[in-house]
């Protein structure tokens, strides 16, 4: 079986990569790819794999963008940690997700789903998938795995996000706080760009979170957060004329 890899982080690709091969020995990961024009570039060289991966948002864009300019007809298994509308398109259209961190036995369950397929090449309307979601394209929940249990935090519930030894995190509104399996970058694909901003490289703020701001020195603003947070939030230098923008609707 030759498989395609689409996935923007290394780490998570390598993990797969792993996971795929210890299952099926005699898969050849053909490619990993971690953008929209990677893969594009890709597929007008090569003929399609048996099965691909892949992730839902890549380093420039939503991995959607790639059914506008080419038809890939092999199945596609793919992954996310976020978006139910997203995992309900997917079951209306007969194409398995994965849930991230991609568990083996949920991994072996769907390399199975695939193998039982009596017409493998069956082709699926991944352009009629990406137009069932295309308009409201931001994530709408976090599934969020601690330990043995698996939360669900609404995006509307979500203050702010913010970056601590390397770990993301998001804050709700009544002050509770969870880890992520994002970065603040690959956040801000994910996130309503109306209602979040990234004001720093360590966080992504909500409007509503928003208590007071207050000017502070070399044209940047000091943001205090509701619920409280434990540093300084000051807009950078460089963010503050988007930010004030962004305020007040314009960008």
């Amino acid at each position: 079986m030759n498989v395609l890899i689409i996935e923007d982080e290394e780490a998570a690709a390598r993990r797969l990569e792993k996971l795929v091969l210890g299952l099926e020995a005699q898969t050849t990961v053909l490619a990993k790819l971690d953008s929209i024009e990677s893969v594009l570039n890709w597929l007008e060289q090569h003929e399609l794999p048996d099965l691909v991966f892949m992730d839902i948002h890549l380093a420039d864009g939503s991995s959607f963008e790639v059914f506008n300019h080419v038809k890939i007809d092999c199945p596609i298994i793919f992954t996310t940690a976020y978006d139910q509308y997203a995992i309900q398109a997917f079951r209306v259209n007969a194409v398995d997700y994965l849930l991230k961190p991609i568990k083996r036995e949920e991994l072996r369950a769907a390399l199975d789903k695939y193998q039982r397929q009596s017409q493998p090449q069956t082709t699926f309307n991944y352009q009629q998938l990406a137009q069932s979601i295309k308009e409201d394209p931001y994530n709408r929940r976090f599934l969020i795995r601690i330990g043995q249990n698996i939360k669900v935090v609404d995006a509307n519930d979500a203050a702010y996000f913010y970056t601590e030894d390397k770990i993301t995190f998001v804050v709700t509104h009544d002050g509770k706080r969870y880890p992520l399996d994002h970065s603040l970058e690959k956040l801000e694909e994910m996130l309503d760009p109306r209602r979040f901003f990234r004001v720093n490289r360590q966080v992504i703020l909500g409007l509503e979170a928003i208590r007071e701001m207050y000017a502070y020195s070399k044209s940047r603003v000091k943001v205090e957060l509701e619920p409280p947070a434990d540093m300084d939030i000051i807009v950078s230098t460089e963010r503050s004329p988007h930010f004030k923008k962004w305020l007040t609707g314009e960008e």
